[in-house]
């Protein structure tokens, strides 16, 4: 499986794309998984409602964001992959990360729920052939393809978790 043709992707989702390590999305997602199992593992609690500057996430923020964005990320592949042609909206990370209500919910849970989230992403792109993955379609006003939208949310994930590493811990 090739790299995504940038010419058929946003440039707000270039920067990410260029932060995926591997040329097969599988393997990238894989291992991009484990790294964050990895890290989040190894977050002590006092850490978990931290805030690097006042206004910014906290890491359970973060994380919920992580999970948010990876799931629109990868229904919008899903869209594509079945020729729904419907132009899908873009979304405000700024409200849901206001609305996700993290405060409630266990560290425990998230990271389960980041788990499964990430295994799910991994076993809808496995099922996709190559056709589905060469399919475009419309989100956030712009066209995108399925295998663009993958390294996406790969590269978004690194994106984060290098974020975590140089301003969190």
């Amino acid at each position: 499986m090739a790299r995504p043709d940038l010419k058929r992707v946003p440039d707000f989702y270039h920067d990410y794309i260029k932060l995926v390590p591997k040329d097969d999305l599988t393997i990238a997602m894989k291992e991009q998984n484990a790294s964050l199992s990895k890290l989040l593992s190894a977050i002590p609690p006092e850490k978990r409602e931290y805030r690097y500057a006042e206004g910014k996430w906290s890491i359970k923020e973060l994380l919920q964001h992580i999970i948010d964005a990876e799931r629109i990320f990868a229904y919008r592949a899903l869209c594509f992959a079945r020729k729904d042609s419907t132009p899908l909206p873009s979304f405000d990370e700024e409200s849901y990360a206001k609305n996700a209500k993290t405060g409630n919910r266990s560290w425990e849970s998230l990271v389960e729920e980041a788990g499964i989230v990430g295994r799910s992403t991994e076993i809808l792109f496995k099922s996709f052939d190559e056709e589905q993955l060469n399919t475009e379609g419309i989100a956030s006003g712009k066209s995108n393809y399925v295998l663009g939208i993958g390294f996406t949310i790969v590269g978004h994930g690194i994106h984060h978790v290098n974020i975590l590493k140089e301003r969190y811990l």
